[in-house]
């Protein structure tokens, strides 16, 4: 296993789009071969003992072939130079690959539901021959295999794809060792268990289909950055001098190796602005080197004078007092004869226990217990990245 994934990814970058097409087409080939090797096993094996589960089985891995297919071709169109038409490139295409495939198990499920149901319905007798246990038995240790072998490729080169591959692969070895369990079983008792065990595989079939599809199914609608890569990006990010703060970080995957990031970063208001612009180009490129994101940053000057400095303070301890999740930006004072503004913006979780005019009302509150004088002015934002413990 280990030198099948050595020989896919031979020291390349896991976000190359060649690399990746090879690591799908080493996993689709393998993916073809072996899943009709196992169909016709099986399909032999059902036909000699007359058993719908091990028909059924068969018929799963057959499906299993054609979604290896789709896999394949699935990872070379992703691997396609971006062009007029598609200036992010093309590497969505393998999350759709692993769509398809979480649709093609969910609905060989409900095909081999719709045949187990019919077992039971109409029973007949099973009788399992040594040579149908044998390959049952040497099916499972083939699945078995491919879910380790997918399962590490997957995760070398973060593929969604191939964790569904994986995923499927796993669920067959249930199916089958129940369809094994049935059959040895299937001397000893009278009821349909044949029939019950061909319900038993498609509930895990569908099972895994639908945990394949969450899983595709969340880049392709947009989800939040990872929280690690959120935290590793802060502290680059924090770790120049002259960078204050960062917020309102929006980030857009279009396929892995393919992702663009933008956000501002606090700088002071008094600084160089020749000097503060050749560090955002710095950061810009060092972000693409690590991550291999493409980066926009927007300078936001603040004003870093001992009184903003201390009001700030203050007020982030009180959104911190209403919830840790809670954090302020953008924090600026306009002082006046009567009362002084205090405008600020606070980023709010999706999902918060308070609605946006609540936050607003308590934030008011707690700053008006500092001084009747001070007038906040709060914009209300919604976090990109998931913030949740």
């Amino acid at each position: 296993m280990g030198f099948f994934v050595n020989f896919c990814l031979r020291g390349g970058d896991k976000h190359d789009p060649k690399t990746r097409r090879r690591c799908g087409t080493m996993s689709g080939g393998i993916g073809i071969f072996l899943n009709i090797l196992l169909f016709l096993g099986k399909l032999l094996a059902g036909l000699i003992t007359s058993s719908v589960a091990m028909v059924a089985d068969a018929v799963n891995n057959l499906s299993d072939a054609a979604t290896s297919v789709v896999t394949l071709i699935g990872f070379r169109l992703a691997g396609q130079e971006a062009d007029a038409d598609h200036p992010f490139g093309h590497g969505r295409v393998e999350y759709v690959t692993g769509l398809i495939v979480a649709l093609a198990i969910l609905l060989m499920g409900f095909e081999v539901g719709r045949s187990s149901l019919d077992a039971l319905l109409h029973p007949s007798p099973v009788e399992a021959t040594p040579l149908s246990l044998v390959i049952l038995a040497a099916a499972i240790a083939v699945k078995l295999w491919m879910f380790f072998f997918n399962r590490a490729l997957g995760r070398a080169i973060g593929s969604a794809a191939m964790e569904a591959t994986a995923a499927d692969s796993l669920s067959d070895v249930a199916s089958t060792s129940v369809v094994l369990a049935s059959a040895l079983l299937g001397r000893f008792v009278s009821f349909p268990i044949d029939g019950l065990a061909g319900l038993a595989v498609s509930l895990l079939i569908l099972k895994t289909g639908w945990e394949a599809a969450r899983e595709t199914l969340d880049p392709l609608l947009g989800r939040p950055m990872d929280p690690e890569l959120a935290a590793d990006i802060d502290k680059l990010v924090l770790g120049h001098d002259k960078i204050l703060g960062i917020h309102d970080l929006v980030y857009h995957d279009y396929g892995p190796g393919r992702a663009m990031m933008s956000f501002h970063a606090e700088v002071p208001a008094d600084g160089d602005l020749l000097e503060i612009h050749d560090l955002i180009d710095h950061i810009e490129r060092e972000l693409k080197a690590k991550h291999h994101i493409e980066t926009t940053i927007h300078m936001d000057p603040v004003v870093c004078d001992e009184r903003t400095a201390g009001l700030r303070q203050q007020v982030t301890d009180i959104a911190k007092g209403m919830d840790p999740a809670l954090t302020i930006h953008d924090f600026r004072i306009t002082a006046g004869p009567i009362h002084t503004n205090l405008i600020f913006d606070v980023v709010v979780p999706y999902g918060f226990r308070l609605t946006d005019d609540q936050v607003r009302s308590e934030l008011t509150a707690g700053i008006k217990g500092l001084s009747d004088r001070y007038f906040p002015v709060i914009q209300v934002d919604h976090s990109y990245v998931d913030v949740r413990g």
